[in-house]
């Protein structure tokens, strides 16, 4: 019975201040609206952003180097030795991963894996008078479709022809621009160490990425250890495994058990991913400096009725109503704005999404048209609903407590 009178008398004294409770609702429905759009835009983009590092590259790639030099014998031999090791030259080693096929076995054997011993290195793809500097990887075809998205970028031809063509290579839309190839062109490939081949163009991808669609190939492994004169060598293992957010542990196992460099993506893009944070603490603070400046409308509204209500108030003290059930009266007032700028920051964030799915705009180093990748989820309008509901009662509680402290008496007392 209380709660229904209380929620009448709220709803009466708002009523009674149209304009000012209508201000307040705008500025909590504003603050809500906005932070669904910037919330759903930005966590939308790390969304695609993390989904295309897990898509179209390798969860894990071990190197043929090591993250630290080797500990000097003298240093082993005299830890605490007061030693100083001058002009010392760091010892010549073949480059490669030893034994890479039986590693890439053995990884192959656990659970979801997919692993795939790779070589890469530089070259020059010459065709009619015209050079590009590429990067070349040798690859194994029926592996590459797994670890990356080339197989689904390709525009012509496939990677399965790379193992029915003799000296095929797959180059990306970029170059074949540049260069004017086509399918089943012999462009010329030169390598470091100045052997030059001619390959058969077998597959144009196209990434979308301009340094992969003019910068990257793909032969056969043992036509990239020829071409690079590194004859059963491989310097890259790249391995898939079902969980990407596993990447730094498996990673770490597999560095310390080998020894050679093992990076996760995460540790590839750290710089880019620790930009996201520090992109959404700013979006936040903005939101949130809406947010407050709406809970300061609901504590001016709020506070104005209690001045105005006094004399109504020790009334209904009077009548037997508590300092508790006067607080609630006007927490109610600060619930009511709270929910009413909920629903409409709602429909006013829906309706920002709906325009911002329609942007496009190119960006630098893509050669498609881009948009807007929005977060579709309800976590947006849960975050923002809840904000806008505790910046409402945290704004109508310090007037519903001064509102439960008046004293009755005194303030019949000064009326009469």
């Amino acid at each position: 019975m209380f709660w229904r009178v209380a929620l009448s008398i709220a709803f009466a004294q708002l009523a009674n201040r149209r304009r000012q409770t209508l201000v307040s609702v705008l500025g909590v429905s504003l603050g809500v609206g906005f932070f669904i759009a910037t919330s759903s835009i930005m966590s939308g983009s790390e969304q695609d952003f993390t989904q295309r590092l897990v898509d179209n590259a390798p969860h894990i790639t071990i190197k043929d180097e090591f993250r630290h030099p080797a500990t000097q014998p003298v240093f082993v031999t005299y830890p605490q030795g007061a030693i100083s090791l001058l002009r010392t030259k760091p010892r010549e080693y073949l480059r490669g991963i030893k034994n890479y096929g039986a590693k890439v076995e053995e990884l192959t054997q656990r659970p979801g894996v997919i692993a795939e011993a790779a070589l890469t290195g530089q070259v020059i793809v010459r065709y009619a008078n015209k050079d590009v500097s590429a990067s070349v990887a040798g690859i194994d075809p029926d592996k590459e479709k797994f670890l990356t998205q080339v197989e689904s970028d390709m525009l012509e031809g496939s990677l399965d022809r790379l193992r029915t063509t003799a000296d095929g290579i797959v180059i990306g839309s970029g170059m074949s621009e540049k260069l004017g190839l086509k399918m089943d062109d012999l462009a010329t490939v030169v390598t470091p160490s100045g052997l030059v081949k001619r390959m058969k163009i077998v597959g144009i991808f196209h990434a979308g990425n301009l340094l992969l669609d003019e910068g990257q190939t793909y032969v056969l492994l043992k036509n990239a250890q020829v071409l690079l004169d590194k004859p059963f060598i491989a310097n890259q293992i790249r391995i898939k495994i079902p969980n990407p957010d596993d990447a730094e542990t498996f990673a770490a196992s597999l560095e310390n058990r080998w020894g050679y460099r093992s990076e996760s993506w995460q540790e590839v893009n750290r710089d880019l991913l620790g930009l996201f944070i520090i992109r959404n603490a700013i979006t936040y603070s903005i939101v949130s400096a809406i947010m407050i400046v709406a809970a300061f409308g609901i504590f001016n509204i709020i506070s104005t009725v209690v001045m105005e209500k006094r004399r109504d108030i020790a009334i209904m003290m009077s009548m037997g109503f508590r300092g508790f059930d006067i607080q609630a009266i006007f927490l109610i007032q600060g619930v009511l704005v709270g929910i009413l700028g909920m629903l409409l920051g709602w429909t006013i964030g829906l309706g920002l999404l709906e325009l911002v799915s329609m942007v496009k705009f190119t960006v630098p180093g893509m050669t498609k048209q881009q948009g807007f990748v929005l977060d579709r989820s309800f976590r947006p309008y849960a975050i923002g609903g809840t904000f806008a509901l505790v910046s409402a009662v945290a704004a109508a509680w310090y007037p519903a407590r001064k509102a439960a402290q008046v004293k009755p008496v005194d303030i019949i007392r000064g009326a009469a």
